[in-house]
């Protein structure tokens, strides 16, 4: 979930990202319409829209296609409220969703999915021992250096595990902090990467990962990385 970066960038008085955040998802429980304007504000002065009602809903078609490619034990990274482990615990699946906010994940918790509140780059349970990884809705960008968290990614699942990932959807960006914004509330700047599917390849390849498939659904872009 986006919130996830360094907030001490730039010096400013905007509110906590994270904070701002957990209060957005709250309006937006159980995905409920949403026709607030949320934004992150990008290097250069684009902004991308922020579905933050859909992250709080239940799971739709782009993301069974992220899910049915999932293997064996899965983690979720950057869980955020937890309609994927959500989904995956309801069917079964060992999963565990880490999110380093411990307010958030409430989906999660009402389905029983458990869930981990710490930093991916931190102790997480049985590293290197998961089967799938996710990193959905943008967390390819947690920590703002996307070749850093591949290669922790790399370190998390099996030798014969995946990564699967959602690409930013926009041109490619340059680098440098972004902000969340939206009616009357602004976040202080914190890192992020933002990686679309022309700058995978260079990244899982410095990280020590290999590009294995790309696919489009409902107008999200996702892509599974294997180690080697």
């Amino acid at each position: 979930m986006l919130p996830l970066g360094d907030p001490a960038v730039a010096p400013d008085t905007g509110a906590d990202p994270a904070e701002l955040l957990s209060s957005w998802l709250a309006e937006t429980a159980d995905g409920c319409d949403d026709l607030t304007p949320r934004v992150l504000r990008l290097p250069g002065g684009h902004v991308l829209p922020l579905p933050v009602a859909r992250w709080s809903g239940p799971v739709d078609g782009a993301d069974e296609s992220l899910l049915t490619r999932s293997r064996g034990a899965v983690l979720d990274v950057g869980c955020g409220p937890g309609r994927l482990t959500a989904a995956l615990h309801g069917r079964g699946v060992d999963v565990l969703g880490l999110e380093l906010v411990e307010s958030i994940p409430v989906l999660a918790r009402a389905a029983g999915a458990p869930v981990e509140v710490g930093d991916v780059f931190g102790d997480v349970p049985r590293a290197g021992e998961w089967d799938s990884l996710l990193l959905a809705d943008g967390n390819l960008g947690i920590g703002g250096d996307a070749v850093r968290l591949l290669r922790r990614a790399g370190e998390l699942v099996t030798s014969a595990g995946r990564v699967l990932v959602e690409l930013y959807p926009g041109p490619p960006a340059g680098p440098g902090p972004v902000r969340l914004e939206g009616l009357g509330a602004t976040s202080s700047w914190f890192r992020w990467a933002l990686v679309g599917t022309t700058a995978l390849p260079a990244a899982a390849h410095s990280a020590g990962l290999q590009l294995s498939e790309t696919w489009s659904a409902q107008g999200r872009e996702f892509a599974v990385l294997t180690p080697g």
